[in-house]
């Protein structure tokens, strides 16, 4: 018995000490989000929010969603905030209620917000999560994690100046091309 146990450690001990350990750092991948925001462009008939934020924020996933049974494809990104907090932007054009229902969960409206002139629900989830919710500009924008409401604002802040931006490139390339065939 104790042969089988002394193989047994031999073969478990190097494979446990050889393995990586997780830290906070493992992740941080600070994914190119604009990149990403043009690539499922063509998928998603616009392109999706990917606001510019301060120096110390970064970006742990940016994808495209679709082909769900809801049939409500959504951007969704995953952003670190300086201070080592998390919000989670979705973004969609064809939200109905029950698909906000569903990304919205649990959370219970507790009041509003306005951020950068656009009033938002502001509810808090039972995990303890904020969850902000607002139309800008035609697409509805869910902002939820477990950030300082002044990160909410910040982000609430980049985002409602990248989408309004993102109008404005659209209109002017649909312009550009009306007069462009005529």
């Amino acid at each position: 018995m104790l042969i089988a146990t002394g193989a047994t450690l031999a073969v478990v001990l190097p494979v446990y000490f050889l393995n990586p350990t997780h830290t906070a750092e493992t992740y941080q991948r600070d994914i190119d989000v604009p990149t990403v925001a043009r690539q499922a462009a063509g998928d998603a008939g616009y392109l999706p929010a990917s606001p510019e934020l301060p120096e110390g924020w970064s970006s742990n996933y940016a994808r495209w969603v679709t082909g769900r049974s809801d049939d409500v494809d959504f951007w969704e990104v995953g952003f670190l905030t300086a201070d080592t907090g998390f919000i989670q932007l979705t973004q969609t054009d064809d939200a109905n209620p029950t698909w906000t229902a569903q990304r919205i969960g649990d959370a219970q409206v507790s009041g509003s917000r306005t951020i950068g002139g656009i009033d938002w629900d502001l509810l808090d989830a039972a995990n303890g999560d904020t969850v902000l919710s607002s139309e800008i500009d035609g697409s509805t924008v869910i902002l939820n994690g477990g950030a300082s409401l002044a990160e909410f604002d910040t982000m609430g802040e980049a985002v409602i100046e990248d989408v309004r931006q993102n109008a404005v490139e659209e209109a002017e390339r649909l312009s550009s091309s009306d007069t462009d065939g005529a």
